[in-house]
């Protein structure tokens, strides 16, 4: 394999990681497939990534940068309520709608529920759930930290808006006689005043 000049081989390692999910994204990214495309050794991999989680979170992390730059949270001009909202918006964007969002959750279906996922798609699944938990918790530190949010559980807020989240992305692939906007804006914002008016 071609060496580029100048790429460091955690760079390296990193394309070639994300070359390969956007490939199949329910590959596992096993190290030693990681390490072949990259043209670096096994060893060299684990010293930038001690683990595949690592390795999978990290890829995950600059693949969502790479689609939603520029998270508008904190922007401080705009209400908390409407930033927050906006930013999970960003989220179903990805998600498409009518045609596309049928074949994406096709495709998840197939893959995840249909028949017993299998450890690679089960890996590769559990790292995408975690990236999408850990993006809204950030999002919900950032206005925690301004005073907009009050002390509470993170965690658990994250969990019940990526649930809302998954829910209306379902929504977007099923018929539906209302205007889709309307309805997912409006479980939007009960979601986020829910979240942003209570303890837990």
């Amino acid at each position: 394999m071609e060496q580029e000049t100048g790429v460091s081989s955690r760079e390296r390692i990193l394309r070639a990681a994300m070359a390969m999910f956007g490939e199949d994204p329910a590959a596992r990214l096993s190290v030693r497939a990681v390490a072949a495309r990259a043209g670096v050794s096994t060893g060299s991999l684990r010293y930038h990534f001690p683990t595949q989680r690592a390795l999978q979170d990290t890829v995950l992390a600059g693949i969502y940068d790479a689609v939603a730059p520029g998270d508008r949270i904190h922007d401080r001009s705009v209400p908390a309520r409407e930033r927050l909202a906006d930013c999970l918006r960003q989220v179903l964007a990805l998600a498409g709608v009518g045609e596309q969002a049928r074949a994406a959750w096709g495709e998840i279906f197939t893959t995840y529920i249909e028949r017993e996922p299998t450890d690679e798609n089960r890996a590769a699944y559990l790292a995408i759930d975690r990236e999408a938990q850990r993006r809204v918790e950030y999002w919900l530190t950032v206005l925690g930290n301004e005073g907009a949010l009050a002390e509470g559980d993170n965690r658990r807020r994250a969990r019940f808006l990526v649930t809302v989240l998954n829910g209306l992305s379902i929504q977007r692939a099923l018929p539906s006689e209302e205007s889709i906007l309307t309805t997912e804006t409006e479980t939007l914002h009960a979601a986020v005043d829910h979240v942003l008016n209570s303890r837990f």
